[in-house]
């Protein structure tokens, strides 16, 4: 089975500036712009805001 390019894989990376990424999938057809997702930080303890890296 091949790699889809509708589901890229992106990079997630805090906004807290503790540089902690999370990989995962998106749909380009759902969400066109950068992702944002809400996560937890280890190293600021804490859920903070990841958005996507190009």
């Amino acid at each position: 089975m091949a790699r889809n390019s509708m589901r890229p894989v992106v990079t997630l990376k805090s906004t807290a500036g503790t540089g902690v990424t999370y990989v995962t999938r998106k749909n380009r057809s759902n969400d066109p712009d950068r992702l944002v997702l809400r996560k937890y930080d280890p190293l600021a303890e804490k859920h903070v805001a990841f958005r996507e890296e190009r």
